[in-house]
């Protein structure tokens, strides 16, 4: 019951911090302009202005958007600094990233676990279960508070890019593939441009794809394993599964009212994730902390 609420209230932050990124808005002037970071702005200005997270994360990612642009356009440079964002945080956090993705694959043991103790409330069944699952961490050396770390770096990073796209000059006057970057797409298919359904589209085929490829990975996985042992493969009680589709739809929702950039952004921030499972996969199977 305690791991069900904490689960809860993980999703009611994460869903609460959604909403919260899309509705800060971004620092304005006297006539409620969006103030724009240009190829001119300094940090000290930034720094003196507004507040230090602008100045350190907002003010560095609207730069080099605004620096890139004339070299790869705009939504090129969007994708380089997504890339090389994500890039530093797998280098910082490949280590939980492998802890998250391993939770998965240790879904099956979890089940196994479960089921024994299905229905034993006394205190010393509690106790067993408690120690099963704690051996069952060790075992593979998996620190489940670790695997939460992934989640709070790049929630700072969201925020910074959100406000970054809005803030960039090159964004706010640019376009890709005919189409303004600083619309909304439900305020552009109001006005009869249908290609911003088309960015919606391929928004969230990439989102759910990048959320549905790590538990894929571990159904497969269990499915091989099973198959070695010519046993038939158990299914999976992943609690994680109804988070994962919960969390979906106030994205979802959101990308509709946000600016089409940071749907741009987003469907480059899932393609990136998905190659950072593959790549977080390749080093769990590339070394002995696979789970057998």
């Amino acid at each position: 019951m305690k791991f069900k609420n904490k689960k809860l209230l993980m999703l009611l932050v994460i869903i609460s911090a959604l909403f919260l990124v899309s509705g800060c808005s971004s620092p304005t002037d006297e006539n409620g302009k969006v103030i724009m970071i240009t190829s001119s702005t300094t940090f000290k200005q930034i720094f003196d202005t507004e507040s230090w997270f602008s100045a350190l994360f907002v003010f560095p990612l609207s730069y080099s958007i605004n620096l890139l642009t004339p070299k790869v356009g705009v939504a090129g440079a969007i994708a380089t600094v997504t890339v090389l964002v994500n890039g530093v945080i797998l280098l910082l956090t490949m280590k939980s990233n492998v802890q998250t993705q391993q939770m998965q694959l240790l879904q099956p043991e979890m089940d196994r676990i479960n089921k024994k103790y299905e229905g034993k409330t006394d205190d010393a069944s509690n106790m067993r279960k408690a120690q099963e699952i704690q051996s069952l961490y060790a075992k593979y050396n998996i620190n489940p508070l670790g695997t939460i770390l992934v989640t709070f770096v790049q929630f700072p990073i969201i925020f910074a890019m959100f406000q970054a796209v809005q803030r960039a000059e090159s964004v706010a006057k640019g376009s890709f593939i005919g189409l303004s970057l600083e619309q909304s797409p439900w305020n552009g298919i109001k006005s009869g441009q249908y290609l911003y359904i088309a960015i919606f589209i391929v928004m969230m085929i990439t989102q759910v794809s990048s959320m549905m490829l790590p538990q894929f990975i571990a159904k497969n996985k269990a499915k091989k394993e099973a198959e070695k042992r010519h046993k038939k493969p158990e299914q999976s009680n992943n609690p994680n599964q109804n988070m994962m589709y919960y969390m979906m739809i106030p994205i979802l929702v959101l990308s509709i009212t946000w600016p089409a950039a940071m749907s741009i952004y987003w469907i480059i921030n899932s393609l990136v994730n998905i190659g950072k499972t593959l790549i977080v996969q390749k080093v769990i199977s590339n070394t002995d902390m696979g789970v057998k």
